[in-house]
């Protein structure tokens, strides 16, 4: 397994290269909150040459046919799987993961590139019938230009690699500004696409300060497109300032989702699917369930089981191969974390397991199961972003509905039940852009992924996710008779 950190460089118009200042940050390693690299920083005059590569880039990509761009994104996705290892291995790294979900993330990857090589060509336009002989009306279909992508730091590959592959397989250009706390994956991401015969300047990577560059990024008149994903506040700004230049832009935002199993569900499954979804990641998942609707007749037996899930977890360094939840990524969430749980506790939550720091090296923080939570307790109101659950009873479907659809956010849901007349029920009425029943069905590269209400707008997922990329062009042409 690889077990050495690289310092991390700017990708300009198809050169790696330190930032023009010569600044860089320190990468720490979240299990042991040790410098473990450095990435460069990059400033006004680096993220010129990025949007000048960019602009000069397109007019070439856009120009290959969909069949060519295809067969680069296939080969990029070959190189993924072939450095997977490695890709792997630097996430671990620098955001604590264990293996076996950093290595599942980078295969993921692979798949995304697979999916929008083949979807970039079906961007098909259309004839459309006239009311003349004489006349033909098309319907085109053309990249929208160079786009500025924003990723964060707690999938720093798939993240990545859904907006450049949306973005490539319509034909642009694309400047990604990554996360500096885990900038080597990502790097290691781009480097495959670009040894897989890309042109340069088509994709651009940058690190440095967030507000400098989005800000920047998103004023240029090069920029025809904006995509972010993070938190609700954040993309709430970039989405007015993307707004003041008439940018179209893509916003995968914070949820607080939902979890609603009735007493007829298979509890057992319930808890094994769901317990999965909450603690992957250390909880550092924006789609993570978070608040348990049980119905009152299975609550104990519910809370039981998954206090027990939760017991049974291996908190440890992400290299371990018998870890099965890693650290926060950074102490921020450790002190957020333990505000929400002393509050919770102080408006009469009961601590059913964990709710506390592990050691004093590292981020390591205890899988938590909070019951009986008032619903003016903050944690019921702020996404939590870590390894924290809440589990609530419910007695009537119509209150656990009530309650999923409380707050402002809609990212994704879930619900277990033995009952297709609930089933039938959350589908038309649950307000969130994912839901699902009895399994956990999100995130595939084939299906859509995105929220509505407060938790944003747009897909990064299945045949949705190319269409902001694209223009639609109407070219109404007479012949001379």
């Amino acid at each position: 397994m690889h077990s050495t950190y690289p310092d991390t460089l700017l990708h300009i118009a198809g050169t790696w290269c330190p930032s023009k200042s010569g600044r860089t940050l320190d990468v720490l390693n979240p299990a042991t909150g040790e410098t473990i690299g450095a990435v460069s920083h990059a400033d006004k005059s680096d993220m010129d040459l990025a949007l000048a590569a960019a602009d000069n880039a397109f007019r070439v990509w856009r120009a290959m046919s969909a069949y060519e761009r295809s067969q680069i994104m296939r080969r990029a996705a070959a190189n993924i799987r072939e450095r997977r290892e490695k890709i792997a291995g630097l996430m671990m790294l620098e955001q604590g993961k264990p293996i076996a979900e950093a290595m599942a993330e980078v295969g993921l990857a692979a798949d995304v590139a697979e999916w929008f090589a083949e979807e970039g060509r079906r961007a098909y336009g259309r004839i459309i019938p006239s009311r003349s002989p004489a006349v033909t009306q098309m319907s085109l279909r053309q990249p929208i230009g160079p786009v500025a992508a924003f990723t964060p730091w707690n999938f720093p590959v798939n993240q990545v690699v859904r907006k450049v592959c949306a973005a490539l397989s319509a034909g642009c250009s694309i400047v990604v500004k990554a996360a500096e706390e885990t900038p080597a994956s990502p790097a290691a991401l781009i480097g495959a696409f670009v040894d897989a015969g890309l042109p340069a300047g088509v994709l651009n990577l940058l690190y440095g300060n967030p507000s400098e560059i989005s800000e920047y990024l998103i004023a240029s008149p090069i920029i025809r497109k904006v995509s972010f994903t993070g938190s609700t506040p954040i993309g709430k700004h970039l989405a007015s300032l993307a707004g003041q230049h008439m940018k179209p832009a893509t916003m995968e935002l914070g949820g607080h989702a939902p979890a609603i199993v009735t007493a007829d569900a298979n509890i057992d499954q319930a808890v094994a699917v769901l317990g999965a979804a909450k603690f992957r990641n250390a909880g550092q998942v924006c789609v993570a369930p978070t608040r348990f609707l049980i119905e009152k007749a299975a609550y104990s037996r519910f809370v039981e089981e998954f206090a027990g899930f939760a017991g049974n977890l291996v908190v440890g360094d992400g290299s371990d191969t018998r870890t099965t939840m890693g650290p926060l990524a950074n102490e921020r969430r450790i002190f957020a974390l333990t505000a929400l749980i002393e509050d919770a506790v102080n408006q009469g939550a009961q601590v059913v397991t964990g709710g506390r720091r592990i050691g004093n090296r590292g981020f390591f923080f205890e899988p938590t199961i909070l019951a009986n939570v008032p619903t003016h307790a903050r944690i019921m109101n702020e996404e939590p972003f870590g390894p924290v659950a809440i589990a609530n009873s419910f007695d009537s479907v119509s209150d656990a509905l009530a309650e999923a659809n409380r707050l402002p956010f809609g990212l994704a849901s879930y619900a277990f039940t033995g009952s297709e007349d609930v089933a039938h029920l959350l589908r038309r009425d649950i307000e969130a852009g994912m839901l699902t029943i009895n399994h956990n069905g999100i995130g595939l590269p084939e299906v859509p992924f995105g929220g509505i209400k407060e938790s944003g707008y747009g897909s990064e997922g299945g045949a949705e996710a190319i269409e902001p990329y694209l223009v639609t062009r109407l070219v109404s042409q007479a012949y001379r008779q």
